[in-house]
């Protein structure tokens, strides 16, 4: 067994990083947060989403009425709204994608 001095045994895991597998509160608690985590990422991705709606929406009033000066910040205000809409629509479609994986999985 000369030629097999290279190969290591496997050790025992035991912990995660902080979670330890063996504990159900912690294990709890650490999809509690994760959960949390991604709700935020969820609420300000639509926050978004409703701030630069708002904010083209008081530029075409503002050109409408002739108050705005540079005419090209409706443009920039609407590509601004344009991409924090995809990020949303492609965030929502990513969850709803892994939500099917994981409904596909056996245990």
């Amino acid at each position: 067994m000369e030629g097999a001095s290279f190969i290591i045994p496997m050790q025992p895991w035991g912990t995660i990083g902080n979670l330890n597998m063996n504990s159900g509160q912690e294990a709890a608690a650490a999809v509690n947060e994760e959960a949390s985590l991604f709700k935020d990422i969820f609420k300000n991705a639509l926050n978004q989403v409703k701030e630069t709606q708002a904010d083209v929406e008081y530029k075409q009033y503002l050109l409408s009425t002739g108050q705005l000066d540079d005419a090209h910040t409706l443009p920039i205000a609407e590509a601004k709204a344009g991409l924090s809409l995809d990020v949303l629509i492609a965030l929502r479609n990513k969850t709803v994608e892994s939500y099917n994986e994981l409904i596909k999985m056996s245990v």
